[in-house]
């Protein structure tokens, strides 16, 4: 990543204030960096044993000659026949953002979507609407209807969000489970702080009080019932980390948790179907002719959520 729109100054409601974990004070946490040392399933060397064990290869992401993929989420049911996309939030600078949707049994791509340009660092689905990060610290929202039409259409149509967009504490990666939102933010130097935020039914959004305290440089969210799984990463020469966090401990050296390594340059993680999906923004022509990006990776990888949840129990 070469840059991240995120704001990291206190943001407080009426609702709930801004908890300050103080980065310095905590202790550095272990990642497994033991690799294989033999060829992998995508380009570079490896990430680590764990990584490579785990993950495979799965659909390619479009438009990579114009656009740097960040964010990722899950639309169950999305035409109203049992079909379900996996979703990728893509952004240009200077131009519309886009949204990609994606067969995931196929791998094929169903429709792009065209949005205001933002970094989009997260995309999620949830009671009807979808959410987006948008400029600053800010979510977007867009009725799934509308979103729909928009994907089965030729071209790449432009949706305009619902209303205005909901400012929150740090939107540089954001998902949903049940009907929460959980969206936080970036911090290149120390650890930065995610929040969980109810949706109504008509989108608005109410931040729940207190901060979960998550890993240095946090790019994506994963969350299941009883886990987080953070995807980290910064700079195109360094592998990134993947956390596997039992969830229930705010304090980050409090929980549970595992650490492995990964290729460089991970983005948004989502999960559909017990199976956990990763974007990497390295395929993008941005990175991809740089002999420093250390793995360029245009495709998603795939691992079972179990195999990752398992490393924690």
């Amino acid at each position: 990543m070469s840059r991240r729109f995120a704001i990291l100054t206190a943001f407080i409601t009426t609702a709930t204030a801004l908890t300050a974990f103080s980065s310095p004070a905590s202790a550095a946490i272990s990642c497994d960096t033991a690799t294989t040392g033999g060829a992998t399933f995508y380009d570079g060397p490896s990430a680590s044993k764990k990584y490579d064990a785990r993950f495979s290869n799965s659909a390619g992401i479009p438009n990579l000659s114009t656009h740097t993929p960040q964010g990722a989420g899950t639309w169950y049911n999305w035409d109203g026949s049992g079909k379900n996309l996996l979703l990728v939030a893509s952004y240009r600078e200077g131009a519309d953002s886009q949204i990609y949707g994606i067969d995931p049994a196929t791998g094929s791509t169903v429709g792009v979507v065209a949005i205001a340009e933002s970094h989009v660092g997260g995309i999620t689905t949830s009671k009807g609407w979808a959410f987006v990060a948008g400029a600053g610290s800010s979510i977007r929202k867009y009725r799934l209807t509308e979103l729909r039409d928009a994907m089965k259409a030729a071209g790449t149509p432009y949706l305009a969000q619902v209303g205005t967009a909901r400012d929150v504490a740090g939107s540089s990666f954001l998902t949903s489970y049940g009907d929460s939102i959980f969206s936080g933010t970036f911090n290149e130097t120390g650890r930065g702080t995610m929040y969980e935020y109810k949706i109504a039914d008509d989108g608005t959004l109410t931040t729940l009080a207190g901060a979960w305290e998550v890993p240095t440089k946090t790019q994506g969210l994963m969350v299941t019932a009883n886990h987080f799984v953070y995807s980290t990463s910064y700079g195109r020469g360094n592998r990134s980390n993947l956390y596997v966090v039992r969830r229930g401990q705010k304090d980050l050296d409090a929980a549970a948790l595992s650490c492995f390594r990964a290729p460089s340059m991970t983005e948004g993680i989502t999960e559909y179907n017990g199976t956990a999906y990763l974007v990497y923004e390295s395929g993008s022509h941005l990175y991809s002719g740089d002999p420093a990006t250390l793995n360029v990776i245009p495709r998603m990888h795939k691992a079972t959520v179990s195999s990752l949840t398992s490393l924690v129990g």
